[in-house]
């Protein structure tokens, strides 16, 4: 009779890393209905329907990234309860997805062509900040959702003033992101050095600008 074999952290940990890239970043359900769904689509010239396609698919692989970074520290976060409460953020940004990529199949277009590589990037950060302890990980998701509400505000001042469904989505995702951050500070998020602040900054506009064309 074989004597059943004792799991390690490590085999956990890499057993997670396995099964979390095998996984399409929008393989989840939605948990929340679509904000837009009740909102009538009104028509956009050619030129609107592209800005909206183009800004819309923006922000869906910035949540890409997103639930890519959440996963990631997850499962380095040192606590059970850093560990809840990035799965819990990781949800809510899989429905941000969905919607997302909801809007963009109305609008007849694409999600980027990039998001593997956003996704797989976000999920090594995520592990790296995850790593550092998890008050340095809640900075990091701070500053994180600091930076995409000034995006999205951006995004919602661009927006064709009829898209009224797109403009909802977006406002909603605010809206979340905006708690994500209270409860990164509540938890205990540490202040990140100013050059760490800036580097995210660069990578999220190259991020910004490929995934507009690309």
């Amino acid at each position: 009779m074989h004597s059943q074999r004792q799991y390690s952290r490590l085999d956990h940990f890499l057993s997670d890393i396995q099964n979390l890239l095998s996984k399409d970043a929008s393989s989840a359900p939605a948990l929340r209905a679509n904000p837009a769904a009740k909102i009538e689509d009104k028509a956009l010239d050619e030129n609107e329907k592209k800005l909206s396609a183009a800004l819309m698919r923006v922000n869906h692989a910035g949540e890409v990234a997103a639930q890519g970074l959440y996963l990631g520290q997850a499962l380095s976060a040192k606590s059970s309860d850093a560990k809840q409460q990035m799965r819990q953020a990781a949800a809510e940004e899989g429905d941000h997805l969905h919607w997302c990529e909801q809007r963009l199949n109305e609008l007849d277009s694409r999600v980027s062509h990039l998001n593997p590589i956003w996704y797989a990037g976000s999920v090594a950060i995520g592990i790296l900040a995850g790593q550092s302890g998890d008050r340095w990980s809640y900075g990091f998701i701070e500053e994180t959702e600091h930076q995409v509400m000034k995006h999205l505000e951006e995004h919602l001042n661009e927006l064709p003033e009829q898209d009224e469904k797109s403009r909802a989505i977006l406002q909603q995702m605010q809206h979340d992101e905006g708690e994500h951050a209270a409860a990164a500070r509540a938890s205990g998020a540490e202040d990140l050095p100013i050059p760490i602040k800036k580097l995210m900054s660069l990578s999220a506009k190259l991020m910004t600008i490929s995934a507009r064309y690309i």
